[in-house]
This record gives structure tokens, sequence and C-alpha cells, in this order.
């Protein structure tokens, strides 16, 4: 089939999804089968254990995943580290050139991606599309970053000396992601990494691997269409007691991006700290908004009803905490709750759905005990927490999203639970509220909701939030490619996508030049002679 009538029934075909035949384009139009291999090194590798990849929107198979074994993870790692080599002497300029061309072929695939995105994961398909753009904008950013990899010149205290730094290549970049984001993630690392002039290795998480086989075909065609060698955009979908525990001992990978959970992110910082490579963690959040009573509350409504229920509460920078105060207290939780009881759930790749299902029965199992020791703790549930089955609702990840009064000292409250569970807390005074705001063990992203510029600067002050991200009168999710995205404590300290990220894909080095005839040490010293 041409591609241009494949795209054209692919238009038709995400408008009802479901049906055989749709997903039948859809999949060819990606380049997806039935049954998949799970490993690429410029050539698709696998033999290991067949992975059955099920839609949490009914539980259907998808398809299934050939996993990449120890041997072909050997396979695909030497590939990569080759693929490097030759990589990371193309003028930076021309790399950008390729992930310029990269953007323009997800473009043309944004609505395809976007459906499988939702198929696989779960996402309404508005939040589908838009992961797809953030791969677009994150390659857009990596373009005019592969001009501006700056370094600085410093004058040298010795006469007849020139000294300045440079960034060089890093090397092989592994990225672990999580389901959650399943090529969003991906692609902050991988865009800015190939620019920088590394290969990439990716290993996606189990429950999203047929995203990460399409976006690897798509990559793999712009590198050989340019006369670069595919294993730049290297796969690896398998266990991680197998291939991931390869990755995190692996020499060759100096730098290892893993989002995903806080034990997790304790696992990747072990083994890689053990052997001195670096690490970017983007682990869990416990996002909070404090409402105060200069707050605009239309828009605080808004943005907590997207932080909350957006994604299913699945993302990383969802909000799960709201500290009221308590002059306004009663007044948001009443708004909160009748807002809550007109979000449409249901079917991801209907228009009309506000929140599709979680990814799996698991999820929905964590969220349901999660409700069960807010109660035991104290806590007062004012709605939803159900979970939702019938015709309607097939496959059991289905939830409705709940609201509980509680107090940020409960162990579940500390803990962040994967869900949409929002948690309303009362406070009186500002810095009480700030003291609440960062007494848990995450720190990734926060927000005021104020008209008062005191109690604005007061939050972003060095004795306000304690947050990698901290906003004002915008919600806690939905950061842009241009900032550094990232948190403190157990979120790991990492920075991914915008500002002067690009610096942890790079090794700095510093130069000294000496134009004299003479041999001048520094500070002074004289040896000899």
């Amino acid at each position: 089939m041409e591609l241009a009538e494949m795209m054209k029934q692919l238009e038709e075909a995400v408008m009802g999804i479901k049906k055989d035949i749709d997903q039948a384009v859809l999949y060819e139009s990606l380049g997806l089968k039935k049954e998949n291999p799970g490993a690429f090194n410029g050539e698709w590798l696998g033999t290991g254990d067949l992975l059955k990849v099920l839609s949490p929107i009914d539980g259907a198979e998808l398809g299934t995943v050939k996993q990449c074994t120890a041997t072909e993870y050997e396979q695909v790692m030497a590939k990569a580290h080759a693929a490097f080599l030759a990589w990371r002497m193309v003028p930076a300029p021309k790399r950008g050139e390729v992930v310029r061309q990269l953007g323009e072929e997800l473009r043309r695939y944004k609505k395809a991606l976007g459906a499988l995105v939702s198929l696989e994961m779960g996402k309404i398909r508005a939040e589908g599309e838009g992961e797809v753009q953030e791969m677009i904008d994150i390659c857009d950013f990596a373009v005019g970053l592969s001009r501006q990899l700056y370094g600085l010149s410093m004058h040298s205290e010795r006469p007849g000396h020139r000294m300045y730094e440079q960034w060089h290549p890093l090397g092989v970049v592994g990225v672990i992601s999580a389901f959650n984001f399943p090529v969003a993630v991906w692609a902050w690392n991988a865009a800015l990494a190939w620019v920088c002039g590394d290969a990439v290795l990716w290993k996606p998480s189990s429950s999203t691997p047929l995203t990460a086989i399409a976006c690897t075909k798509i990559a793999a065609r712009v590198f050989a269409r340019n006369g670069y060698d595919p294993a730049l955009a290297s796969l690896i979908i398998g266990k991680g007691s197998v291939v991931g525990e390869l990755m995190l001992h692996d020499k060759r990978v100096p730098l290892v991006s893993a989002t995903g959970s806080c034990a997790m992110g304790y696992r990747v910082g072990s083994v890689v700290g053990e052997r001195l490579g670096r690490t970017i963690l983007e682990l869990g959040g416990n996002n909070a908004i404090i409402v105060t009573p200069q707050a605009d509350m239309d828009l605080a409504v808004r943005a907590i009803l997207f932080g909350a229920v957006g994604t299913a509460g699945q993302r990383c920078t969802s909000t799960r905490r709201i500290i009221c105060h308590d002059s306004m207290f009663d007044t948001l939780r009443d708004r909160l709750v009748s807002a809550y009881q007109q979000v449409k759930i249901g079917d991801p790749l209907d228009p009309a759905t506000l929140m599709g299902p979680l990814v799996n029965v698991g999820a929905v199992d964590d969220m349901l005990a999660a409700i069960e020791k807010v109660k035991a703790a104290g806590g007062t549930v004012l709605c939803g927490g159900e979970k939702l089955s019938g015709e309607a609702y097939p496959g059991g990840c289905y939830v409705t999203p709940c609201i509980a009064e509680a107090k940020n000292d409960y162990q579940i409250v500390q803990d962040e639970t994967f869900a949409p569970i929002l948690y309303l807390i009362r406070y009186k005074e500002l810095d009480e509220a700030i003291a609440l705001h960062n007494a848990v063990p995450q720190g990734l992203s926060s927000a005021i909701f104020t008209t008062n510029l005191l109690e604005a600067e007061q939050f972003l002050s060095h004795a306000g939030s304690d947050c990698g991200i901290a906003n004002v009168n915008i919600g806690t999710s939905g950061a842009e490619i241009g900032g550094a995205f990232g948190g403190e404590k157990e979120t790991g300290g990492g920075r991914e996508s915008g500002s002067d990220s690009w610096k942890a894909y790079m090794r700095r080095q510093t130069n000294t030049i000496n134009w004299s005839k003479e041999l001048p040490l520094a500070q002074g010293i004289e040896f000899g002679g």
C-alpha cells in the first residue's frame, strides 16, 4: 500500500480505532505486527520469552513481543558503541539536522502514534497526541541546541597561555522509561543525547513496548536515510532483572537516565554509582498545590482538576495534595466534588472522555488499598474511589477519581499512590502551609494559587517550595520542554529536557595552550633549574 493511501486510511481509522480492520491499518502504518522482535541494533533481534501486550481499555491483546536475551543485549550494545564512535565525529549542526528530520517524521505520524499511546497506555486521545507533540517539540529544541553547545574561555594566570573549556560526546546513553509517558521521556533524552554526539540504548516499560518499537522504527529510518548507523537508536525490551541489570552494570554506558518509582531509582543509583557512572533520576512526585485566601478560585479549580485527574492520576507531576486555607476550605471542597462528579470516564479513544483507565488491574488494587489506608488513619473520603464494572468498563481497570480529606502526616499521604487520589489538607498560616508542602520525601512539582505578590514570592524564595519545579497560578502538571525538568530529595535530583540539561549528556574538558617559549607553573611555583 502506498504511504499516502495508508495515511488517508489511518485518518479514518483513528475515529474508530478499536475495530479490527482499523487497528490493522494503524499497525501497518507504523510497521508493527501481531508478533514483534524486541531488540534493535540496526537489525531486529529477539528470541527471548514472549511478552503479551494488553490494552487497559478493554483487556484485549494488542500483540506480542519476543524479548531481548542476555546474548542479544551484548549484540545490541556492541553495535551501539560502534555507532557512537563514528557519530561523535559528525559536526554537531549536522547531527542536529538529522534530529530536525526526525521531528518532521514524527509530525507525519502524530495521529498514528497518539492513537497507539492511547491503545497501549490508556491515555485519552488528546493526551496521547500531546505526548507525541512533546517529542516533536524536543526535536525542535535540540536542533537549535546543536549550534549552542558552548564552552567558556578563562584568563590564565600564566603569561603566554590560553585557557578554555569544551564539551565532548559522552558515549552510549541508557534510557529507562516508564509506562505513563511511553515515548516522550525517551525523546527528551534521545534528542539531546543525539545532538550531543551520543548513541542511545532504550529500555522501555514492558507495559508499553509497541510504542517503543514504532518510535525506534521511525528514528532508524531517519538515521539510515542520512547515511548513519541506525544502531544510534538501539532498543532492548525485556525484564529488568535481565537486560536492565546488564545495562546498569555495563561500563560502556556512562550515563543511565531512568524514570520510574523511587524503589527503582534506589537500585539504579546504587548500581551505576558503584561503578562511578552517572545517572539522571526522575522518580516519584507527591505534588501539592497551596490555595490561599487570595487565590482566583476558578483558576485553581480548573488547574487542580486537570492536575489530579489527567492521565488518570498517573503522571509523576500529578497533583496529589491540596493545602487549602481554612477560610476557603469548604468552598474549594464543594467545588471540587461537584467538578469530579462531571468527569466522563470511559474509553480514552472517545473524544468526550476526560479520564481513561489505569494502566492495569494491579494499579486499581493499589488505589483501592490506599483508600482503605486513608480511612483507617482517620481520613474521610468525600467522593469517588470506586472500581467501575459492566459493559461500559471492560478489562477491570476503570475507577472513579477520589477526593479525601486527610492530614499530611498520614503515612499513606507521605507515600505516592500512582492513581487519581487527591488529599485535601487544611492550614491557617502560609508558613505552616509551606512547611506541610515540604514535609514529604519527594520534591518534584509544586504550585501556589494566589494573587498576592508577597505570598507568591515567599513560595518561590529560599524558604519556600523545596521542589525542582515551583509554579504560581499554574498547576503542577504539564511542564514545558524549554525548562529543565526534574526534582529534589527522593525524586532523584536529575534534570532533563530544557535549559542547560544537555550538559549531563557530555563530558567537560578544560584545555590550556602554551603559546610562549617559557614554561611557567601555576600558583608561581618554581621547580628545578
